[in-house]
């Protein structure tokens, strides 16, 4: 009965799976580099979103932390919470940032609209630690957008539903994790 819906869920996925490979390669590069800028030099990667990109938040994290696809040594990569910190929860990722974020980390903030207050005050909080930011976004990046600095990284999923964004979002996460891999580890022969 809901066959047909169901595919052209599949359908819409892979189109805009297809469609953004090439929109996406270059900030994606981008992001790559600047996650190897910083585990390099030992830094550490934040990394927060709200809502399910909380989970996505984790799921970057574990990968990190764990490595992608193949063993390698462990990097370092905090998954950022709301805590119960006395404070409203949009200024608790900020505390967190402020509290374990230095120079030359990294944040990498998720969202599908890029208008979350507790967001932008982590994103504010990273600047103010002279951190580099990874911002992936989606419905043009919202406000995050226009609060990044040119040595910032915009990774935008250009489409508005929150459902294709986050397909989109966990794909572009395998890239970055398998771009720090990559470069680390070297190329594998092949990508299956």
């Amino acid at each position: 009965m809901l066959d047909l819906r169901i595919q052209q869920h599949f359908i819409d996925s892979a189109d805009l799976q297809y469609q953004s490979a090439e929109t996406l390669a270059k900030p994606l590069d981008a992001g790559v580099q600047a996650l190897m800028a910083c585990v390099t030099s030992g830094g550490k990667v934040l990394v927060c979103g709200e809502g399910s990109a909380a989970a996505l938040a984790q799921y970057f994290a574990s990968l990190f932390v764990g490595g992608f696809e193949r063993e390698r040594p462990e990097l370092a990569a905090i998954a950022l919470r709301h805590e119960g910190l006395g404070d409203p929860a949009y200024a608790s990722l900020a505390r967190q940032v402020r509290a374990l974020g230095q120079a030359g980390d990294v944040l990498l903030v998720i969202t599908a609209t890029g208008e979350e207050e507790g967001l932008m005050r982590a994103l504010h909080a990273a600047h103010e630690r002279d951190m580099t930011v990874i911002a992936l976004t989606g419905k043009g990046g919202g406000s995050v957008a226009k609060a990044l600095r040119e040595t910032d990284v915009h990774v935008c999923i250009p489409h508005d539903r929150a459902a294709r964004i986050r397909e989109v979002q966990q794909l572009a996460l395998h890239c970055l994790c398998d771009g720090v891999d990559a470069q680390l580890m070297g190329d594998q022969d092949s990508m299956s």
